[in-house]
């Protein structure tokens, strides 16, 4: 549902869910300069192969861009581009505030602060049970 109803918050400018997590992710202050594929898939938790199609998608279509690393010349960052800078900040960011504002219609800030703990303890049982399938340990013991 999220992806279905989220999706059709931003589809006029052309985007999918995923590709405004990615515009969100290279958003922050902190990816001012880019982030590499193996980051920006840590950060979305999404499998590089899963990320490198949706990149290439962006990029063919003018929303991301390709910079070498400023660091390390043979590495490349993934930015976003003047363009999709423009559409983030002056179409898609309201839109997104709009449907997260109607699909919270009727919790209080007292709903909406439980919801968060249970989806963040959630987030921390599923990333127990990736890493436990990584290193091969089965089912990890619980705390």
């Amino acid at each position: 549902m999220l992806h279905k109803t989220g999706t059709r918050a931003v589809e006029n400018e052309g985007l999918t869910t995923q590709q405004w997590a990615v515009l969100g992710a290279l958003s922050r202050a902190e990816a001012e300069h880019g982030m590499s594929v193996g980051e920006l898939a840590g950060y979305l938790m999404v499998s590089r192969q899963n990320l490198s199609g949706l990149i290439s998608r962006m990029e063919r279509d003018g929303h991301l861009v390709m910079v070498a690393d400023a660091r390390d010349r043979r590495s490349r960052l993934v930015q976003m581009s003047a363009t999709g800078r423009r559409l983030w900040t002056q179409e898609v960011v309201h839109k997104i505030d709009a449907f997260y504002e109607d699909a919270l219609t009727d919790f209080s800030v007292n709903d909406v602060t439980h919801m968060l703990h249970y989806l963040l303890k959630l987030l921390d049982n599923m990333k127990r049970i990736d890493e436990s399938s990584r290193t091969g340990g089965g089912e990890a013991n619980k705390d």
